[in-house]
């Protein structure tokens, strides 16, 4: 058990993070019961920051709340895949074209890239790979399109965490970024947004292809 001797804001911060954590690298599967008095004793804490930080991320879409069954990490499965990575087709790609654009740094997401090479776990990758499409993202000098895929960044990491549990990918991956990041930098929006369409699209199709096409791609096809 942990003892965490601080207040509890930062108590439910600290909580909150750490089943975050735990959700997005798999040690806690979808389906999971989360029950608040088990969760106290791991953390050291009483229960109300557990139950605060719960709601949270209920909030967040990462876990589910049910007057019968209690909390739970929420299920994964092709239509919240489709969902979730539809709303990324939409906004990510330009977001990033935008930021391109803009003429804005990119230096995170090249740090980003190196950090997600030098990984020794899967925790490490995962978050690296978070943090590079953020760093591609967030500079797009509209702070409400940013905080709209923060949104639902962390609903994409728990598709991706189930979809590398099953089916690794990181090579491929990382040569995508690669290319992302190579078109963003030779200021090539248009190519740089192609290409990362593509990318969010492709990873989708090969993890649930029962999914079926996005909205997005239907539009497309049309």
């Amino acid at each position: 058990m942990t003892s965490v001797p601080t207040p509890i804001p930062s108590r439910t911060q600290y909580v909150q993070e750490e089943i975050k954590r735990r959700i997005l690298t798999g040690q806690l599967s979808p389906g999971q019961a989360l029950v608040e008095t088990e969760l106290a004793a791991q953390f050291g804490v009483s229960k109300t920051p557990v139950r605060e930080a719960l709601k949270t991320l209920a909030g967040t879409g990462l876990v589910v709340m049910s007057q019968y069954k209690g909390v739970t990490v929420r299920m994964v499965d092709a239509d919240m895949a489709r969902e979730v990575y539809d709303v990324r087709l939409l906004l990510e790609p330009e977001a990033l074209r935008r930021s391109v654009r803009r003429g804005a740094s990119l230096d995170a997401a090249q740090d980003a890239l190196r950090r997600a090479d030098e990984a020794t776990d899967t925790a490490e990758r995962s978050l690296a790979n978070r943090e590079f499409h953020r760093a591609l993202y967030l500079p797009c000098g509209n702070p409400l399109l940013g905080r709209m895929l923060d949104e639902v960044r962390d609903q994409a990491a728990l598709v991706s965490a189930v979809a590398w549990s099953a089916d690794p990918s990181w090579d491929r991956e990382a040569t995508e970024h690669r290319q992302i990041l190579r078109l963003a930098q030779d200021g090539d929006a248009d190519g740089a947004a192609r290409a990362l369409h593509a990318h969010i699209a492709s990873f989708v199709r090969r993890a649930f292809p029962e999914a079926g096409p996005t909205a997005l791609e239907q539009e497309g096809q049309a």
